[in-house]
Parts: structure tokens; C-alpha cells; sequence
């Protein structure tokens, strides 16, 4: 059980007295410190479903003890590791600056939208120091501890959740010297007795996307789950949920999508239970006309964990029904010709293990990184499927 320190006082995790404490230490921007090390650690609070939840800070979880709940890994086994401290900063507050490789403004010309940096470009360019679009939706998924699961959460995350993850996370962010969470648009859920109250948040924060000016235009980030696509007269529409209007990609830009996510999208035709995550750079005309200028996508399962393949989800089923907790790595700017933890087993004891998934094909290259990654991490004990080889090994 966790023990927190805000102000002078001292708090368990399952003190009856904290609730009013965390309302009174939100409302005053006041961190609560977690106490499993000496000197603690500070966190921070956000409000999720009406609740104020205390949060780990961004990239802070390998400084926790290896006991304490709110421990990770450390994030060398994915690919987060190469960005920090290149694309990703943490200043003395814990926010955390961001340096993206795509734009944020767009001149008023007609420019062909285009998708955003693929993982294997990035690779051929000795790994931009600086964050793909895709690599945000992974940090915001991380920094919202969207990775993380056990049994006990069944049925209790929904797109509620995790927008609220979502644009707290964002909270703790800076992209382009200025506040992502400013930028940021995430659908609400709808709810038919409440539909003015959202279609008036919805306007107020999608404010920010329309042109009002000669000059660049400022465009926003919107993470989203797709419908459906469909087609339109010169374009095609992408239709995300709890929206009354859809985004328009142009047809060309449509293709080189469906050829670039396949992966994704063929696991996410695969089933009912998946769900596809867009995110996207965009702007609406003076008509109210969304349209994207950069896309990447992502396919999370019906926890909204991600995976990337059928095996990764047949071992995230696996590991969805056991009572401790699992973490999902994230590739970020990496390609899939190198590799990433799969999955961590935080509370395992002796030590916490890393799971991790050769795939067919898989090259040497691939083992040789694999076997050095391993060995820079000796803390940790490796599990390791070859998938080629046969069923899955027996689970720690």
C-alpha cells in the first residue's frame, strides 16, 4: 500500500480522509510526495470520473521502489528510451517538453496532406531526435498509464477513461514551448440528455482550429477512435466516434494510408472487440469543414491496450485475466525490424520481468539487439516467445 505526504501530512493510499484532502491539494496546485523512497518522490493529481486520482510524473516510474505500485521499468526496453532527453525534456516541475518532427501550422496554400513519419523512415534516418505523431499517441497513451492492466479493472475502462487519461497526461505536456493540452481534442462521449452542454464544450474547444487570420494557421491534435471510413465526392470521410461530423482526407492521402497501416487495419477488421485509434493534425475551414493534414494510427484491444499482432494480443489475453499488473511497451519512432519489450511483469518476484516476442522473419540484427538490450538490463528476467518455435512458453 502506497503512503503519500501533502503538505505536513501524511496519508495511506486507503485513508478515508484523503479524498478531501486530494480536493483541497488539486484546488491549490499542491504535489503530493509518494513515500517508497527516501527522499519521496513527488506526483501529481488529476481528475478522472469525478475523482481525484494521485499520478506518477512523466518518465518517473523506474524511480519508484520496485515494490511500490506506481514503479515501471525502466523505459530503455522501449522505445522511448532514445527520446529522452533529445525529443522529450523534463524540467525541474516534471512537464514535460516535447519536440515534434510535423508542423503545427499550415500556410494558407493547398498543400497535399500527408501521413506522418513512418517508423521505418525514421529508422533510415538514424532515428529522428524529435517525436512522429505516432510517437506522441504513445506517449500520451504511456504518461496516461493507458499500458497498464490487471483483472480487477475489467469492465471498467471505456472511452470515458481514457480520454480522461488522455487529456490529463496532456496536462503535464508542452509541445512547441506552448501547452498540449491547449491543442489537444479529444471526443467526448455523447449522452442524448446532455447533448447541448457537450455540443457547447465541444465548440468552445474546438475554437482554436478554425482560420480567423491572414497568415499561418494553427492547427490541433485530435486523438479518436474511427467508425468507419467511407467515401466522399473527391475525398474520403473518416468517421470517429461521439462526433456529429466527420474528418475529410483527401483521396490520395487516403491511399497511401491504407497501404502504410495495414498491419493495423487488417487486425482491426479481425474483430468486433478491437478498436482503431487516429491521431491527427487538422483544421476547420470558414464552412466548418474538418480536415487532416497528418495521420497515424494505432490498433488497442478491447482493454485499449495496444498490440501489433496477433501474437502480442493472444499473450495480452492471457495476462488480461491475472490479478497483478501488466505493462505494454510502446515502440515510439522505432521500427519493427527492432525490438521492444512487449510486456512487463512490474510485480513479479524476484524481479520484475520483460516479455518480449521474436516474430518470423526476424533477423539477426534483430536477435543481436535483442540479446544486448537483455544484457544492459540485468535487474530484470527476460521471457522470450520465438514464435517460430512454437506455443507460447509457460507464463512466469
Amino acid at each position: 500500500m502506497r503512503k503519500f505526504l501533502i503538505g505536513e501530512q501524511a496519508f495511506d493510499e486507503d485513508a478515508p480522509e484523503l479524498r478531501a484532502r486530494l480536493e483541497q491539494a488539486y484546488t491549490h496546485n499542491v504535489r503530493p510526495l509518494c513515500q517508497c523512497k527516501d527522499p519521496p518522490l513527488p506526483m501529481y493529481i488529476a481528475r478522472v470520473d469525478g475523482l481525484h486520482v494521485i499520478k506518477r510524473m512523466p518518465l518517473s516510474g523506474h524511480r519508484h521502489h520496485p515494490t511500490c505500485p506506481s514503479y515501471e521499468p525502466p523505459y530503455e526496453l522501449s522505445g522511448l528510451g532514445s527520446l529522452i532527453g533529445s525529443a522529450i525534456h523534463i524540467d525541474a516541475n516534471g512537464k514535460a517538453a516535447l519536440r515534434l518532427d510535423f508542423p503545427l501550422t499550415k500556410k494558407n496554400v493547398r498543400n497535399t496532406p500527408a501521413l506522418s513519419t513512418h517508423a521505418s523512415e525514421a529508422a533510415l534516418r538514424n532515428e529522428t531526435k524529435k517525436l512522429s505523431l505516432r510517437a506522441v499517441l504513445h506517449y500520451l497513451w504511456e504518461a496516461g498509464e493507458l499500458t497498464e492492466w490487471r483483472a480487477s479493472w475489467t469492465g471498467k475502462r471505456g472511452w470515458s477513461r481514457v480520454r480522461a487519461s488522455l487529456l490529463n497526461a496532456a496536462l503535464q505536456m508542452t509541445a512547441q514551448g506552448d501547452p498540449l493540452s491547449d491543442i489537444l481534442f479529444v471526443p467526448e462521449v455523447f449522452h442524448q440528455e446532455d447533448r447541448e452542454g457537450i455540443a457547447a464544450r465541444r465548440a468552445a474547444a474546438l475554437a482554436g482550429a478554425y482560420a480567423s487570420r491572414p497568415g499561418p494557421r494553427k492547427l490541433m491534435v485530435t486523438v479518436a477512435e474511427v467508425k468507419e471510413f467511407a467515401a466522399a465526392r473527391v475525398s474520403r470521410k473518416i468517421v470517429v466516434r461521439h462526433l456529429p461530423f466527420p474528418f475529410i482526407i483527401e483521396e490520395g492521402t487516403w491511399k497511401r494510408l491504407g497501404a502504410r497501416y495495414e498491419t493495423d487495419l487488417e487486425l482491426w477488421r479481425s474483430s468486433e472487440d478491437f478498436h482503431l485509434i487516429m491521431i491527427a493534425t487538422f483544421g476547420i475551414s470558414d464552412t466548418g469543414i474538418a480536415s487532416i493534414e497528418e495521420i497515424a494510427m494505432m490498433v488497442v484491444n478491447e482493454n485499449w491496450i495496444p498490440f501489433e499482432s496477433v501474437h502480442e494480443q493472444h499473450l495480452l489475453e492471457r495476462l488480461s485475466r491475472l490479478k497483478r499488473k501488466s505493462v505494454k511497451g510502446l515502440r515510439f519512432n522505432l521500427s519493427r525490424e527492432q525490438p521492444v519489450v512487449s510486456v512487463t511483469l512490474p510485480e513479479q518476484r524476484p524481479a520484475p520481468v520483460a516479455m518480449f516476442i521474436v516474430p518470423p522473419g526476424a533477423s539477426e540484427d534483430f536477435e543481436n539487439a535483442l540479446a544486448e538490450m537483455i544484457d544492459t538490463i540485468p535487474e530484470i528476467t527476460p521471457w522470450i516467445w520465438h514464435v517460430t518455435e512454437g506455443e507460447m512458453p509457460r507464463l512466469p
